[in-house]
């Protein structure tokens, strides 16, 4: 039976290390999402990516590192990526490799020949830079000038900054990557998609897909300006040859490759029926890409694809006041954070500190302030709890949570999980939001835990205390299925101590006592934090 929720996450370059900025955009805000699906039980999730090895700047690296050849770039640093993901928990079914993958060439092919046979694909003679000095084409990673339509700082084809395409040959004070000189545009055959027939298509699926406004403005910008007429090969050596006669010696551009590799992405999970409307995760700098260029192909390819139910795009992180790039090595590389940060830890600050809907910038500092507050607050907490149910036998109180100040937190809380619910749902998807109400259940129950720890001073208060540690134990209990989908790390271990499941629905059921009399593994010293 095929899957019945489907998220993606745009795949990256292999032209370098993954770096902070790219976990705290795409990859670990879907595992999130695919977390929290897969323990609702709402039916089988598939969590897909893949590599994007055809890019320019892979070939582009390589040169600047001296002549090494494209395909070791590819291949070294699309290791490492894979090695990434699965040292911070992107667990994802199926990861798409489009030079290693067999059939994926045929396939990419068969999209792009059938696309041109039905004429959604013509031949265009318009200009393209052209490097006399390094005798090369110049578009994507070999070209840099200014953006035609913000005036940003941009390569060939599409702008970071303000998301929209260009043609290369219309970018203000063009220059040759390689060798800084200025091309000469020389008229180049190549093929075109034009956009405007979908225009009435698009503008029907922009009113049902869920998107944020940065998004939606940049398509209806786009829209009234008439949309344009996209490259989708370029002369060159690098990348999936072109099915056409006339232009076998040219290269299908990578982005719009990108779009049957996301169909091969949902067969590469091993599903053969119809794939559901996905949830898209990526960057704002690849918006257009995923809410303009490729539903416009999916269209004309087959009008039965599902499109998707909903994009959910962050905006650029920062690193001391400048956007992450591989590329440009301005970058904290992930894999060596994470050889001195846990994934928990990591996934908490880069999570909590996600640009989404706005900005937001990376500090060594900003992250041992996350650090600090799971080793004092979250790990805090339990550790006290776990050492005071030490204390009077390490195992559940027989008394069950009671008392006004227990009908308090407890509404509370039941309030706080259906925001919780919501914050990790696909409507209102917000995996900021989700930690920040995470850290007020912590706040909440170390309040109630330090509050009532003086019922055991009363002469008469054993009992309201031991209660009181009841209810503290329900929370932590809560905490363990609550804050899986985000720190599954230390969640799983919270639950093994608490001898639960690792995997819960996020629901208020999780604040039910645990079974009095049930033994408790003692404290291990840090659960969240270590």
């Amino acid at each position: 039976m095929s899957a019945t929720h489907w998220i993606t996450a745009t795949p990256p370059t292999p032209n370098g290390d993954l770096h902070i900025g790219h976990l705290a955009g795409p990859y670990l805000a879907g595992d999130v999402l695919r977390r929290f699906l897969v323990a609702e039980g709402a039916g089988a999730v598939r969590y897909t990516t893949g590599l994007d090895d055809h890019q320019s700047y892979v070939p582009v690296r390589g040169l600047n590192d001296g002549g090494r050849k494209g395909e070791e770039v590819a291949d070294g640093y699309g290791a490492s990526i894979e090695s990434v993901w699965r040292q911070a928990g992107a667990d994802f079914d199926a990861i798409v490799r489009p030079r290693r993958d067999v059939g994926y060439q045929s396939a990419v092919q068969e999209f792009f020949e059938r696309l041109y046979r039905a004429g959604h694909i013509v031949a265009r003679t318009k200009p393209l830079p052209y490097c006399t000095g390094c005798e090369r084409w110049l578009y994507e990673a070999y070209l840099k000038g200014d953006c035609p339509h913000c005036g940003s700082g941009s390569n060939g084809n599409a702008c970071e900054p303000c998301g929209r395409p260009n043609d290369c040959a219309d970018l203000i004070d063009p220059v040759c990557t390689g060798c800084g000189a200025t091309p000469e545009l020389r008229d180049c055959e190549r093929l075109y998609f034009p956009l405007a027939p979908f225009e009435e298509q698009l503008a029907a699926f922009w009113e049902q897909v869920d998107m944020p406004p940065h998004l939606r403005a940049l398509c209806e910008r786009m829209w009234e300006e008439g949309l344009p007429e996209i490259a989708v090969s370029h002369p060159s050596d690098w990348g999936v040859p072109v099915p056409v006669a006339g232009f076998t010696e040219q290269r299908i551009y990578v982005w719009f490759e990108m779009a049957p590799g996301y169909l091969l992405e949902w067969t590469g999970a091993g599903e053969t029926g119809p794939a559901p409307a996905p949830v898209q995760f990526f960057g704002f700098d690849n918006g257009y890409f995923h809410a303009v260029l490729f539903p416009a192909a999916f269209r004309a390819y087959d009008a039965e694809i599902a499109l998707p139910k909903a994009f959910v795009v962050n905006e650029f992180y920062r690193l001391e006041g400048l956007k992450f790039s591989t590329s440009r090595r301005h970058a904290i590389w992930a894999h060596e954070e994470l050889a001195r940060t846990s994934a928990d830890v990591l996934r908490y600050h880069v999570l909590s500190d996600r640009p989404n809907g706005r900005q937001t910038s990376f500090s060594s500092a900003a992250l041992e302030i996350s650090r600090a507050r799971l080793a004092d607050r979250w790990d805090g907490w339990l550790g006290r709890l776990f050492t005071a149910v030490g204390d009077i036998g390490g195992v559940v109180p027989a008394e069950a949570p009671q008392g006004a100040a227990w009908e308090r937190l407890r509404a509370r809380l039941t309030e706080t999980v259906g925001q919780l619910r919501e914050a990790y749902g696909v409507e209102g998807y917000d995996a900021r939001r989700a930690v920040a109400l995470l850290d007020e259940v912590v706040a909440l129950a170390e309040d109630f835990g330090h509050v009532n720890g003086f019922e055991a001073e009363r002469p008469t208060g054993a009992p309201a205390y031991r209660a009181a540690l009841a209810a503290q134990l329900a929370v932590a209990a809560a905490l363990s299925a609550w804050a899986a989908p985000a720190l599954p790390y230390g969640s799983a271990r919270l639950a093994e101590l608490l001898g639960l499941p690792a995997v819960r629905p996020v629901d208020a059921v999780a604040l039910t006592p645990l079974v009095p009399g049930a033994p408790l593994v003692a404290w291990p010293g840090t659960v969240f934090s270590g």
